[in-house]
């Protein structure tokens, strides 16, 4: 069976292997001055590593320079652009609402300024995002390599700090918010995996509006954004336990606020950044990492960010934006790349499937969680689970109100449950 041709979310299906396509010439930019060509090279490269999806992303104001008008022909160059990844074999994820990448925001100007207006809750904004979201779907529900719509990329940080202008919102409106685009993207294309996907203050800051519940129940699959420099490499060092982890981590507590015991996980963005992560200790962390990742059962799949280096005649990045591809700008692999292209063919020759993790620590928090820093690097949640790890354990996560659950415990295999006092008396 061919990727585009299995389903995304089939039980006990091997984990796919994908990354987050960054053109070579001209970064997101290209959408500007669209070149088919130079997006084939750069999608040969990405093929030769044996990968078998990518993540593109439509710069949102290029899409959608006006609320009513969706460019027609920035949706065909689209099309073109899945339909050239096809032809190599790989299928594709498209992100919506961008919205956020590397550091810089791509918002329409009818959103700003003198047009001034909250993106999670104007009714006007809501229907040109919907309406968006629809077009791009539609355009793309009769390819069969079509993965499906995440809504944007961390879109979630525009909501609070500590984004400089942020759009306000309580839980409640991120969750009407993420019920509505979802809904459009469904209407658009039925059937196909359409998610949504935060960066990493949802899991891990206190009273932040969009929750690890939104996370783990709204949309066909969880998403997962793990960064090590978070605080995780600072904290622990480079070369920690900790630090390899934090990626399988983030994916089994997920799994305590998922109301499906199955719910696919989907390894969204994962990477090494430099200095956190050296470059001679890139293939070493993307090994470490993608093990760990591969040891929780239900992960849909890994997508690393990302597929090629940011061209350094481009300003204003962060230092490490420019280093994080599994290949050069000139379509050469680097480290990582091999190291990751060894790991798939790995798995594709003795194949894998992740046995159920038996002692799931206990978090004692609500469903949707206010104060949840308990849970981030340094926190005694945190602390505890990778405590368990050292020891040998396989650890997974429980919310307390469903630990003394007989049925949930038995449909996710967990056998023992263990609290995080009970781990620091051991």
């Amino acid at each position: 069976m061919t990727p585009s041709q299995a389903s995304p979310t089939e039980p006990g299906g091997a984990p796919r292997f994908g990354v987050n396509y960054t053109p070579t010439r001209g970064w997101f930019h290209h959408w500007l001055d669209f070149d088919l060509d130079a997006v084939r090279a750069d999608l040969d490269s990405v093929a030769a590593l044996g990968l078998d999806h990518i993540r593109v992303f439509p710069l949102w104001p290029v899409f959608q320079p006006n609320r009513t008008l969706v460019r027609p022909r920035a949706v065909g160059q689209l099309v073109q652009l899945v339909d050239a990844a096809a032809e190599r074999g790989l299928d594709v994820a498209v992100d919506g609402l961008q919205g956020h990448l590397s550091s810089f925001d791509f918002r329409p100007s009818w959103t700003l300024t003198w047009h001034r207006r909250n993106m999670f809750t104007d009714p006007d904004v809501l229907d040109g995002q919907a309406a968006y979201l629809r077009t791009l779907a539609a355009a793309l529900a009769d390819r069969p390599g079509f993965i499906g719509m995440t809504l944007g990329n961390e879109i979630n940080q525009f909501s609070g700090d500590p984004h400089p202008d942020p759009d306000r919102i309580t839980p409640g409106e991120a969750e009407a918010w993420l019920r509505r685009m979802l809904d459009a993207c469904e209407r658009g294309a039925p059937g196909r995996l359409h998610l949504h996907a935060e960066y990493d203050a949802a899991w891990y800051r206190d009273d932040h509006p969009f929750t690890p519940a939104h996370a783990a129940r709204l949309g066909a699959a969880t998403a997962v954004h793990s960064w090590v420099f978070n605080g995780t490499a600072q904290r622990y060092g480079a070369e920690a336990p900790a630090t390899g982890l934090h990626a399988a981590y983030m994916i089994e507590l997920s799994k305590a606020w998922a109301e499906d015991p199955g719910r696919p996980v989907w390894l969204q963005e994962v990477g090494a950044p430099a200095p956190h992560i050296a470059a001679d200790r890139a293939a070493d962390f993307t090994r470490t990492t993608v093990a760990a990742a591969l040891d929780c059962p239900d992960l849909w799949g890994i997508t690393w960010w990302c597929s090629h280096d940011v061209d350094r005649s481009l300003a204003d990045f962060p230092e490490l934006e420019y280093s994080l591809g599994l290949l050069t700008n000139d379509r050469e692999a680097k480290p990582a790349g091999r190291a990751l292209a060894r790991i798939v063919e790995d798995v594709r020759e003795r194949g894998h499937r992740a046995r159920p993790r038996t002692t799931a620590l206990v978090l004692d928090l609500p469903d949707h969680a206010p104060k949840r820093s308990v849970c981030a690097p340094g926190g005694a949640f945190f602390e505890a689970f990778t405590r368990l790890a050292a020891d040998g354990a396989r650890p997974t996560t429980v919310l307390a109100g469903r630990a003394s659950d007989p049925a949930h415990l038995a449909a996710r295999g967990i056998t023992e449950t263990v609290t995080v006092d009970d781990v620091g008396r051991a």
